[in-house]
């Protein structure tokens, strides 16, 4: 009888697997602009701020701000980050852990 090939990733953690994969950076950058977004939307709705006052107080286009808040876009610049928060009344904390 053949004996059932073991699965190499079987035990592996999900990040050691997208490391494997040559995906972990991708993914990772991509789960940040998601919290990233989801709390400047939270931001916004606390204060009752829609997209195009944003844009105004930031100075820039409404296109700007759609990307900004597109969760599934993770091409955004640490500027446009610390606009959007400085234009909320917030600020940005930034760590990087081990």
């Amino acid at each position: 009888m053949a004996r059932k090939r073991e699965n190499p990733h079987v035990g592996s953690s999900f990040e050691a697997f997208l490391a494997e994969e040559g995906l972990l950076e991708e993914a990772t950058a991509l789960a940040i602009k998601r919290v990233l977004a989801w709390e400047l939307a939270k931001a916004m709705k606390k204060d009752k701020v829609s997209r195009a006052e944003l844009a105004r107080r930031m100075r820039t286009s409404r296109a700007v701000v759609h990307r900004l808040l597109n969760e599934n876009d993770p091409a955004v610049t640490l500027t446009t980050i610390s606009r959007a928060a400085v234009a909320l009344g917030r600020h940005v904390e930034l760590r990087i852990a081990a």
